[in-house]
């Protein structure tokens, strides 16, 4: 199954906690601490895989997650970074924020992405020694990972599109002038996912060539297949734009012809403004007037005009030929620049919120939670540090506005206590 389109759920990793610890040693008295800092977590990393051509791997399994950071030690020893999760996708993969649809990479090269970085380890208890506080019993929490949804969406990395109403030859195109052997069938929407092929146009002169299943009136409004396979003609540098020019469907090419360019024009300017050539197809069962009146529009239109009969391979050689020597003076293919901008990490957490409910103060959120990672309650040194931020940043005088009162329960990011002024 082809699968150009998914999203998943990344996670990286978070850091690992410092640690409390004092050096102990044989003939030192008071070693002082010496507790390790945590390991950073581990990051999500993209890398652009050569071998895959679709996203299905990410239709069954949506959530990744890197290693976490190890926890510091004694001695200052320092845990150990948590693993990065490579991600293998195919190339050509756009990756987008969902939240914002930003683009935050191109993954049309092998360079690794990271998607999400790691938290930072946190610091142990060495870090904090002063010349007043010599053996403190508190170390740093190390910070969270990210977690964020991305959209993976594959746009073929081709050189040249195949463009037109469905039956019209493009399939057989393809297999004309290429080793690509599509399904080719006398019916509506034989082809459901687009078909790559690399032609040989000569002597060092290659390119590729991707056939897009047939776009139908009201395409880019999500009508048929071409709403779902148009983006991947968004990276081309030249469209073919084929035309049964025989009218066998009982259309009038020249109608089919503006039809599509006005699909194409609704769904990108940019697409319609592409360099384009006409491959008018089935020549072999038209007649010359047929044959003449498509090609005076579209000689009108100030576009080249190439008859061909794809199953016969006649004029198909011209066909190739041309479009390799229009390649030779376009730019090479689209790379779409990176949009995204990660946002910054506050300066300043916000204050806590106060509730009240069934007697109990809660004072949740801002930066006591990370005041809370931070303190080892089973000391007494570090209870004061805690019972002193408090007081310093406003929390008693907030909750005595609210109208706490001596003794209430007063529960903090989860830890409760018995209030005292």
């Amino acid at each position: 199954m082809f699968v150009d389109k998914a999203v998943i759920e990344i996670r990286s990793g978070k850091g690992g906690n410092g640690a409390v610890a004092f050096h102990r040693e044989k003939y030192v008295a008071s070693g002082g601490p010496d507790g390790g800092d945590g390991g950073d977590g581990g990051d999500v990393v993209l890398v652009a895989d050569a071998n895959m051509s679709t996203l299905m791997d990410f239709r069954y399994k949506r959530k990744y997650a890197a290693g976490n950071g190890a926890d510091g030690a004694g001695k200052r020893c320092t845990g150990k970074r948590g693993e990065d999760l490579t991600i293998r996708v195919p190339l050509g993969t756009v990756v987008r924020d969902k939240l914002t649809g930003a683009v935050m990479a191109d993954m049309s090269a092998t360079e690794r992405f990271v998607a999400a970085r790691g938290g930072s380890g946190g610091w142990g208890n060495a870090h904090f020694a002063t010349p007043t506080r010599q053996a403190p019993r508190f170390a740093k929490a190390g910070l969270p990972g990210v977690e964020r949804e991305i959209v993976l969406e594959l746009k073929l990395l081709a050189d040249v599109g195949l463009v037109g109403f469905p039956n019209v030859g493009k399939s057989t195109l393809l297999a004309a002038v290429t080793r690509a052997r599509p399904k080719i069938a006398n019916y509506h929407f034989t082809t459901l996912f687009p078909n790559l092929g690399v032609v040989y146009a000569g002597e060092d002169r290659s390119f590729v060539l991707a056939d897009i299943p047939g776009i139908i009136e009201g395409a880019s409004e999500g009508a048929g297949l071409g709403h779902d396979f148009l983006r991947h003609i968004d990276r081309c540098r030249l469209t073919v734009h084929v035309v049964d020019v025989s009218g066998s469907e009982g259309r009038d090419p020249i109608e089919d012809f503006e039809t599509i360019n006005r699909e194409l024009a609704a769904y990108s300017p940019a697409l319609a403004s592409r360099p384009m050539v006409v491959a008018a197809n089935k020549c072999d069962m038209a007649s010359p007037e047929q044959i003449e009146r498509l090609e005076r529009h579209v000689r009108d239109a100030g576009l080249d005009f190439f008859p061909i009969s794809a199953a016969a391979e006649l004029g198909t050689r011209e066909l190739v030929r041309a479009v390799s020597y229009k390649l030779s003076d376009l730019p090479p293919i689209l790379t779409f620049e990176p949009e995204y901008v990660e946002p910054e990490e506050p300066t300043e957490l916000p204050d806590p919120e106060i509730n009240r409910e069934d007697g109990v103060w809660y004072v949740d959120g801002g930066w006591v939670e990370r005041l809370v990672q931070n303190v080892n309650f089973g000391d007494y040194e570090s209870r004061n540090y805690f019972d002193r931020t408090l007081r310093d940043r406003g929390v008693y005088a907030r909750l005595e506005e609210l109208g706490v009162s001596e003794g209430d329960t007063v529960s903090v990011c989860g830890i409760a206590f018995e209030y005292r002024r």
